[in-house]
């Protein structure tokens, strides 16, 4: 493996891990305000049973994303120095704020950890309502400056130097609004999914199953909501790409032939040889339409870009293929759970259901890693849009690739850490969190 290979090999494997863990830490954190708030409401032990279960997730999630996070800080200095020699200055502002967030969220997040009987109870839960608030504003600000580098904004590039510098137009580029809202629901359909799915698992087979179905119907509505928001935010973002990317948006459609009435590929195999696809439905007009909201308009195809700047067209086209099938299914779950909640009172708790949450566990987090896929690999060559390639950014250091080894090896330890402290948790439920309380009031649970 060549030295340029393992940096972006390793940058990728940190970025794979990391972003499923910091979903998770956004997410996780307004489940457990939730149930919290429902208990203070209801009184129903359930509720407070299931918002101390999840805040020994949350804080394991913290934990894990604070490493592979640190890791990702250095790794940007040590992977791409000449990346951050530029671009630092420019896009740093949302990075320092990230921080700030972060060290709210850990301030907040042992208040509540250990507030328990001990703090004034609305205000003890306005300390973990903060976690998830300071959660998801570090995870925006972060994708402000991943959209940074597909828009870049906020200096003029004269002579190879970057000169009157305005970090809060780098920090509110043209893509960020896109990128931020697509993300965000993605993080929390993915996690609602994966949380509703082991909670419905649960109920499955019986065990808790009162404490299970508390935690499953806060987990499953936030998941649902983001599932149906989701194709308008893929809308948006997607009519982002084609006016700043095209590039990427043809590479995501394996679009190799500019014409009028430009049609959508659904499915195939994208030959970059003989320029066309293999095996795909094609719906005429229908790129055209999403794209413009006009079937006549004709969208830019991969042969009116310089093949030297062309994004790998297969790669790009199979994640977002994959992206777009997991989120239409767990959309047409998420319709069937809300007519289960509003027209067929007789589908909730059908075993059918329950299956289908239980078959999305992977799903979201699948299309996460994809939905990055499309957006990192669908920009190459350039680290920045338009600005400095990849290969200009990399870091000259030789034997890049016996870190790749050794960061392997943490990330897949971590892994197993996480997976074995998640498993306990799991199992420690029926004996710390479901002890039923003395006067529980079933009407509202």
């Amino acid at each position: 493996m060549n030295d340029f290979l393992a940096a972006r090999s390793q940058m990728a494997l940190s970025l794979g891990f990391h972003i499923i863990y910091a979903c998770i830490g956004m997410v996780m954190p307004f489940f457990m305000a939730v149930s919290h708030y429902k208990w203070l409401k209801t009184k129903n032990v359930a509720y407070q049973n299931v918002a101390k279960a999840w805040s020994k997730g949350v804080a394991i999630f913290f934990a894990t994303g604070a490493v592979s996070g640190t890791i990702l800080s250095f790794e940007l200095g040590l992977l791409w120095p000449k990346f951050m020699e530029h671009a630092g200055p420019i896009f740093g502002m949302p990075f320092s704020l990230e921080g700030t967030a972060f060290f709210i969220e850990a301030i907040a997040l042992g208040f509540f950890l250990y507030g328990w009987d001990r703090l004034n109870p609305r205000f003890h839960w306005f300390t973990g309502l903060v976690v998830g608030i300071s959660g998801l504003a570090s995870g925006i600000l972060v994708v402000a400056g991943n959209s940074w580098m597909n828009s870049p904004a906020g200096f003029d590039y004269v002579n190879g130097q970057y000169v009157n510098i305005d970090p809060i137009k780098a920090m509110f580029n043209k893509a960020w609004f896109s990128e931020a809202l697509h993300m965000t629901l993605a993080a929390f359909a993915a996690t609602g999914f994966a949380v509703a799915g082991v909670h419905a698992l649960m109920i499955l087979r019986k065990q808790n199953v009162q404490f299970h179905r508390s935690a499953f119907k806060i987990a499953a509505v936030f998941a649902c909501v983001a599932a149906i928001l989701q194709p308008f935010a893929g809308d948006i973002a997607a009519k982002s790409v084609a006016q700043r990317q095209p590039a990427k948006l043809a590479a995501m459609e394996a679009y190799f032939h500019t014409q009028p009435n430009s049609p959508l590929l659904i499915g195939g195999m994208p030959n970059e040889k003989e320029k066309k696809v293999d095996y795909a439905i094609e719906i005429p007009g229908m790129l055209s339409f999403l794209v413009y909201d006009n079937f006549h308009e004709t969208v830019k195809g991969m042969d009116q870009i310089p093949v030297e700047d062309q994004p790998p067209v297969a790669i790009t086209h199979y994640a977002f293929q994959i992206m777009v099938g997991l989120g239409m299914f767990m959309m047409l779950v998420a319709v069937l759970y809300f007519v289960a909640l509003w027209f067929k009172k007789n589908w909730q708790g059908s075993n059918w259901l329950y299956k289908l949450f239980v078959a999305a566990i992977p799903m979201g987090f699948i299309a996460v890693e994809a939905g990055w896929t499309v957006t990192e690999v669908g920009r190459q060559p350039w680290i920045i849009q338009g600005i400095m390639r990849t290969a200009d950014a990399v870091t000259p250091m030789p034997g890049i690739a016996y870190s790749f080894y050794i960061f392997t090896a943490i990330y897949i330890s971590l892994s197993i850490v996480v997976i074995f402290l998640l498993y306990r948790q799991i199992k420690v439920v029926p004996v710390v969190y479901d002890k039923p309380a003395p006067a529980l009031n079933l009407n509202n649970a």
